[in-house]
């Protein structure tokens, strides 16, 4: 349970949408078989329709550090990537909770062999979160007590799928969490019922928030620019 997780997001330029359709699709699908072939598990799925500063959400899971620079270096050799930016991209560790015990349910990851995303579910919804120092310097058995609540919430929503990712001094933020979800709405229940949980005053920070749909890498890209959207012109 010792894999780790890159997210990384792109948004596209204005000067690549202005590009002939011919070379968009050219470029779209060496990016699409370069992600294919980069080396690591890879997930894909569209922000388009919920952030306005970012097209594509990538999740990549490699069994180390290394694994997933290269990956990544994959795809920077890429036309679509020398006309892209990389607004939000976050980097992790999987391993199991300090306050799970032996806590399971049917959205927990505990006890799954497979890392990353199972895929049986429409929309992941990620970010990073840190919490207060305050927290830590609640004993452990305090702190446990907090999280069994706040697990005991979870457990109303079996349909959504937690995954924990932690970054402690090797980021920016202390966790990435990323929610598989049958319908957003539905995970909008679940966070408005957890900030009344007691572990809710004790994060700090929690976004940028990112909520995407699952697809193919090509499905995704085609969304970008409308490709699957367009009208034909009137005869």
């Amino acid at each position: 349970m010792n894999e780790m997780y890159r997210f990384l997001t792109l948004a596209v330029s204005n000067e690549w949408r202005r590009l002939d359709p011919a070379d968009r699709e050219s470029q779209k699908r060496e990016f699409a078989e370069a992600l294919e072939r980069c080396g690591v598990v890879a997930h894909a799925y569209s922000l388009v329709g919920t952030r306005s500063d970012a097209d594509l959400l990538l999740w990549l899971v490699g069994d180390d550090a290394r694994s997933l620079q290269q990956a990544e270096g994959r795809l920077a050799a890429t036309a679509l990537w020398a006309f892209s930016a990389r607004p939000y991209g976050y980097f992790a560790a999987r391993r199991k909770s300090q306050y799970l015990g032996e806590h399971e349910h049917a959205g927990s990851e505990h006890g799954r062999g497979t890392a990353g995303p199972v895929g049986d579910k429409p929309y992941v919804v990620v970010y990073p979160m840190t919490k207060k120092r305050s927290w830590y310097a609640l004993p452990l058995e305090a702190r446990t007590r907090i999280m069994g609540a706040h697990f005991a919430t979870g457990h109303k929503y079996p349909d959504i799928r937690i995954h924990t990712g932690y970054s402690f001094g090797i980021d920016d933020h202390e966790f990435v969490v990323a929610f598989e979800a049958p319908d957003p709405r539905q995970f909008l229940t679940l966070v408005a019922e957890l900030r009344e949980t007691e572990s809710s005053s004790y994060t700090e920070r929690e976004t940028p928030i990112l909520v995407g749909e699952a697809m193919s890498c090509a499905e995704a890209l085609d969304l970008i620019d409308g490709a699957t959207m367009r009208v034909p012109a009137p005869a």
